[in-house]
């Protein structure tokens, strides 16, 4: 004879406890020596993997949020332990989150078009955290695409992408994104040359026709979106712009870009000439632009500006004019400036140079204050001579790349691309400190928070361009590597490699988790695009289908484990809205939903809602599933969309039921749900004994339990009303989906119970 409900929980609640016992008292099989000499390990790789280990539930002290390159999207792992937690798409379509496939997301990433063109891929660079007073304030991140001159928005609420927006001038663009110390604006420098507002003109007339410019896009906080009506953007020479870094502090108010090719070469290997890596990196120095954004916004304000496709831009004989833009002499061929935690320096290498140069923002404005000019360049802009500006400048190795500071005053890391390497050295008195090898061809280095005014220190992660021999192979296309640093101590010490197998990532930016507060779940009936109510959102109870004329509005919620309605019949050639809301509030209880041979795939997380769009265009029955794995039964959370052909009559008939119950059947059923609902009693005793209000996950569960509970007695009343007129067949069937609720609140309920074990709960009077 089958046990009960209630021996079953018995059984497995005791089994569960004699596992600890026995865990508790097991002897390993392997000491930690002989795990050493099997594995070949040093005392030195157990103090790394001490570092990195974050024991099972454990979580960690930083998020990384690192571009992915060449996939669109961003990729957020912690630290020390570099575990892989999400990839954020951006630019592109991405399944698992119904990126791209349901209705709201594709409206996102319709605002990427370019020039009316859909683009099915991005190439992300430069993620930027947002700040309040210059330290990251966990609300908001930005990110470019190198490919198109796009900027994408994502709200750390959810992690997810709420609006993309087109610069109208660029054709290309590197130096994004980058914001100011309160995120007034969030900078996007041009890349290469060309016309403002993508326009044409022969290359022959590349110097007096092409530019290149940067873009102040105005960001509202509290409507979480850029404003491109409240932007502006500055002509710039053609020059290729590169990275930007915002003043703070002493040099707030301004900004410095990057440039190379300051010869402004035009290539053409084709016909004979040198291609442009010989033209481009002939002379000695590039071009550092110091911008003032607080004065060009005033000049933008007082409408001193040309209109290039509805966008402002300051020309710019009106930026020589007004005294917005300064050039300074820098190391050749740079890729980064990076301003110090003080405002006071700024830090430039050069890739094909070998020394770093520290500008002192003291003397630019002396300088600028004095008119201590050696000149203009061809475009009328005053250069202040690099003698003028430069605090120190330091021979680091091949390659300086790219900087981010330390806690400790006045230190700072500069990898080193040709010599794989990185350095550490003190920029106040211009010395190297330490150098550490990494492999291979370092590009970006992220420190904790080492862009901000408070840097974290602790960790330095180098993202390699190479991986080479690190890992196992898996054919020509190698994964990056990204190399996790100790530097709390005088010596920067190896701890971890982590293959990065999405994409080449490029740049990233850290921040403290604890910073960090996103939703476990929506308010109910969120759109999660916008972050409002969704039109469509729909209750239990009130789940519907409406026509209008060959639209078929599908209104339905998802729930462990059933999609209401279950059954949709439409006709050949309509256009099908399915608008699906998670009645879910249990954390982490996410649906999806899949129409078989239809390109649908949406991610309900609980309380979102989503619409999917299909065309009927022919006859057939389509099942349609939840493709998250959200409960025991989930493989039975299905259900058919019945396409009927044209002139399709229909014939009155019954189901045929596979299987005929009883009043046995149903007398039955009902005792083994008395026996469940002892089982769950008993934990619900066992819960409200404790102070299990003072831990909100547990809350949350016992609301969701509470709604389970709720959704058992409607059930229950069905299958008392089925049993009243002897419908044995209804009544057992009702009764079944009773259970069913009841399982579910029971396993939220031993859920509840193990968290309040594991973390301390005591009995309340």
């Amino acid at each position: 004879m089958k046990q009960t409900i209630r021996k079953r929980f018995t059984t497995l609640a005791g089994v569960a406890s004699l596992g600890l016992a026995v865990t508790a008292m097991a002897v390993p099989a392997e000491t930690l020596d002989e795990v050493m000499a099997r594995r070949g390990l040093s005392q030195q790789d157990l103090l790394a993997a001490a570092k990195t280990y974050t024991p099972t539930g454990g979580r960690d002290e930083f998020i990384v949020f690192s571009s992915g390159g060449q996939s669109g999207q961003i990729i957020v792992y912690g630290v020390p332990s570099m575990r892989i937690l999400k990839y954020v798409s951006v630019f592109t379509p991405e399944p698992w989150q119904g990126y791209g496939f349901d209705t709201e997301s594709k409206k996102v990433l319709a605002e990427g078009k370019i020039d009316g063109r859909e683009l099915h891929w991005g190439d992300t660079h430069h993620p930027a955290l947002s700040e309040t007073e210059g330290a990251p304030d966990g609300e908001f991140l930005f990110i470019n695409d190198k490919s198109a001159p796009r900027v994408g928005v994502i709200s750390l609420e959810d992690f997810e992408t709420k609006q993309i927006v087109v610069n109208p001038i660029l054709q290309s663009e590197h130096g994004g994104t980058f914001v100011t110390p309160n995120t007034e604006y969030v900078i996007e420098a041009a890349q290469y040359p060309g016309i403002l507002g993508r326009g044409f003109a022969p290359l022959s007339e590349f110097n007096e026709k092409f530019r290149g410019a940067i873009t102040y896009w105005k960001f509202n906080r509290e409507k979480g979106r850029i404003e491109p009506e409240n932007s502006f953007s500055i002509e710039l020479p053609p020059y290729t712009q590169d990275l930007t870094d915002a003043g703070k502090l002493a040099s707030y108010g301004w900004s410095f870009t990057n440039s190379f090719c300051a010869e402004r070469y035009v290539g053409g290997i084709e016909s004979g000439r040198p291609p442009f890596e010989a033209g481009c990196s002939q002379a000695d120095t590039d071009f550092l632009h110091v911008i003032n954004w607080k004065k060009a916004e005033e000049v933008y304000k007082a409408g001193k500006v040309k209109i290039i496709n509805g966008h402002p831009v300051i020309p710019m004989e009106t930026a020589v004019e007004e005294g917005l833009v300064y050039l300074i002499a820098e190391p050749k061929s740079p890729h980064g400036v990076d301003v110090s935690p003080d405002g006071k320096f700024i830090v430039v290498g050069g890739k094909l140079d070998v020394t770093a140069s520290v500008y002192s923002f003291e003397k630019i404005q002396a300088a600028i204050k004095a008119k201590n000019f050696s000149g203009t360049d061809p475009y009328g802009f005053p250069i202040i001579k690099m003698e003028d500006a430069l605090h120190v400048q330091v021979p680091l190795g091949l390659g300086p790349l790219h900087n981010q500071y330390d806690s400790k005053p006045c230190v700072i890391y500069t990898s080193l691309y040709v010599d794989s390497q990185i350095a550490k050295w003190d920029y106040c008195e211009g010395k190297v400190l330490d150098k550490i090898s990494i492999h291979y061809n370092v590009g970006h280095l992220v420190a904790m928070e080492g862009e901000s005014v408070k840097p974290a220190g602790h960790y330095l992660i180098s993202l390699n361009k190479l991986a080479i021999d690190r890992f196992n192979p898996v054919g020509p296309l190698h994964p990056q590597n990204h190399q996790l640093i100790d530097i709390s101590g005088d010596k920067m010490e190896l701890l971890y490699d982590m293959p990065i197998p999405l994409g080449e990532p490029h740049y990233a930016a850290s921040i403290a988790a604890d910073k960090l507060k996103p939703l476990v779940r929506y308010r109910y009936g969120t759109n999660s695009r916008t972050g409002g109510r969704h039109e469509g959102a729909t209750r239990p109870g009130s789940e519907r289908i409406e026509r209008d004329g060959t639209t078929v509005n599908v209104y339905m919620t998802a729930i462990r484990s059933h999609f209401t309605p279950e059954i949709i019949e439409v006709n050949e050639g309509d256009t099908v809205n399915f608008i699906i809301t998670n009645s879910e509030r249990a954390e982490d209880e996410t649906h999806g939903f899949s129409v078989s041979t239809y390109d649908v795939n949406l991610s309900l997380e609980p309380g979102k809602t989503s619409t999917a769009t299909i065309v009927a265009d022919r006859p057939g029955v389509f099942s349609f599933y939840c493709t998250e794995f959200c409960s025991a039964l989930h493989l039975e959370m299905e259900g058919y969309l019945v396409i009927k052909p044209k002139d399709y009559v229909e014939k009155a008939s019954a189901v045929s039921e596979g299987q005929a119950y009883t009043q046995a059947d149903y007398d039955k059923q009902v005792q083994t749900n008395v026996d469940t609902q002892a089982v769950i009693d008993s934990v619900v005793s066992y819960i409200t004994a404790r102070n299990y209000k003072d831990f909100p996950e547990v809350a949350s569960l016992v609301e969701d339990a509470v709604d389970q509970l709720n959704f058992a007695a409607d059930a229950k009343a069905k299958a008392e009303a089925a049993a009243a007129e002897k419908d044995w067949q209804n009544a057992t069937l009702w009764a079944g989906q009773w259970w069913q609720y009841q399982v579910k609140a029971a396993d939220i309920g031993l859920r509840a119970k193990t968290f309040l074990d594991e973390h301390g709960a005591v009995v309340v009077e």
